[in-house]
């Protein structure tokens, strides 16, 4: 427990934790106090922190093929939401760093428990004022292995590296405050040998090459929570275009993936389409440019990273299916531009990504979205995608199809329940509301009830808050 300081009128000190923090006049009557080492979620509780609010990260990182590792100076622009003697930001080993500053000014720092980097400016940092913390680092990123969550962070590929985050792997890259409460912009600045791609979110902002290296710049403008943020490093066949509303669209393809032009070209296109189609469905398309990036990393999944999703090929030659592709894309409206407030929301984004496939599929390959459920909903009452809760799948259990068929089916229900007029208008409405925010299981069943005008307190129980197959009625089945 910390306790709180008492203000020091004649020496001008504020003291908290056995600390001393050097005070202005103005600040001999305030109370400074330790920022929380975690956001408060119980599913991660080392991940995040309080105390202070980001607004924009600037990362610069350099990427050497000969040792693997990375040199690298980030940049945390922030508003302190207390007085703050101390502050944490998430950030793990065995990256060693050299440098740390606030507002320009060295700065103590110690790392402690999981992730923990806990920095001490020379003076408090007062509620409402905005503050910077530069941290220079290098070294060789680790690779998050969870066996139940899987691969994570920094991962190694045949000619470079991805960086894939969720949920936890922002920390192995940068110092970040990691949870998705905490939205910012980014600017990633990526110096890599003459050749070799670097990409990420957002757009390029432009590329110069001295000598033997290229610098890449990207812009993120939109606020992105950190586990959406994305690093590709390769070998990387790029082509650019714009979707037929005029979104801007880029697709890049590992050369190590063998994947012959007219495919990548398809690539390119498909992921135009869906961009297009989708946002027919659930709005204005909510980010400045969308596309994705095929590699080649070993990890077995795809994941919607904001803007431009990257996927993992298992096989070489081929792209993603039309099906992944409006899986990750519809991921852009359901996950990214609205974020959980907690990781137990999960199904907010994989329910409506699952349902983005089977919207897709009725439309381009003829498949009814009820044929879809029906194939779901045949699961026996013993299958594991009837065990536990939709709206708290465990920590363990955030990936499991628990939240993304049981969470689909679930949606489905609510269309049978309020009907296809008031279900397309949500579709549209929840994006628009809360772009570029977070929200929560029952902020999603209040908005529901509200736009459609009925009380939906049975279907929440029955499909979100309890386990079990639920029963169908003659209004909600086939």
């Amino acid at each position: 427990m910390t306790r709180t300081p008492r203000a020091l009128s004649v020496v001008a000190l504020s003291v908290t934790a056995g600390l001393l923090v050097p005070a202005t006049p103005a600040d001999a009557t305030a109370r400074f106090t330790p920022g929380a080492p975690g956001a408060g979620d119980p599913y991660f509780p080392d991940m995040g922190n309080g105390g202070y609010d980001v607004a924009h990260y600037d990362i610069g990182l350099r990427y050497d093929p000969k040792t693997k590792g990375i040199t690298a100076v980030t940049r945390v622009t922030a508003r302190a939401t207390q007085n703050l003697s101390r502050f944490d930001l998430d950030f793990l080993g065995p990256l060693t760093i050299s440098s740390l500053r606030v507002n320009g000014h060295k700065a103590a720092y110690a790392r402690t428990g999981a992730q923990e980097l806990v920095i001490t400016p020379r003076r408090g940092l007062r509620k409402n004022h905005r503050f910077t913390v530069t941290v220079a680092y290098s070294g060789v990123p680790r690779t998050v292995d969870d066996p139940a969550l899987g691969t994570s962070g920094w991962v190694p590929t045949p000619d470079g590296a991805v960086m894939l985050n969720q949920p936890t792997g922002a920390a192995t890259v940068f110092p970040v405050n990691d949870h998705p409460t905490d939205k910012a912009t980014y600017t990633f600045t990526l110096t890599t040998p003459k050749g070799i791609t670097a990409l990420a979110n957002g757009d390029l902002k432009g590329t110069r090459t001295s000598g033997a290296w290229t610098t890449a710049r990207w812009q993120v403008r939109d606020p992105m929570a950190s586990e959406l943020s994305m690093l590709a490093i390769g070998k990387f066949d790029v082509l650019t275009g714009r979707t037929r509303t005029g979104i801007p669209n880029l697709t890049a393809t590992d050369q190590v993936l063998g994947i012959k032009p007219d495919l990548a070209k398809k690539f390119l296109d498909q992921t135009a389409d869906i961009t297009d189609f989708q946002a027919s469905l659930y709005g204005r398309y909510p980010f400045t440019s969308t596309g994705g990036i095929a590699v080649k990393a070993g990890i077995d999944y795809a994941l919607e990273t904001q803007s431009r999703p990257v996927y993992d090929m298992r096989r070489g030659g081929a792209i993603p299916s039309g099906t992944l592709l409006a899986h990750e894309l519809g991921h852009q409206w359901f996950g990214d531009t609205v974020s959980p407030k907690r990781w137990a929301d999960i199904w907010l984004n994989e329910g409506f990504a699952t349902y983005s496939e089977w919207l897709y599929s009725e439309k381009f390959a003829g498949t009814p979205v009820q044929q879809s459920f029906d194939e779901a909903f045949a699961a026996p009452p013993t299958s594991l995608l009837w065990k536990g809760k939709v709206s708290d799948p465990g920590r363990d259990g955030i990936f499991d199809g628990l939240v993304y068929d049981r969470g689909a089916m679930a949606i489905h229900i609510l269309r049978r329940t309020i009907g296809d007029k008031a279900f397309y208008r949500l579709l549209k409405a929840w994006p628009a509301a809360y772009r570029h925010g977070n929200a929560s299981t029952e902020d999603f069943v209040r908005f529901a009830e509200r736009i459609s005008h009925k009380n939906l307190r049975a279907w929440a129980t029955t499909w979100l808050y309890s386990e079990g197959k639920p029963p169908l009625g003659p209004r909600t089945g086939s």
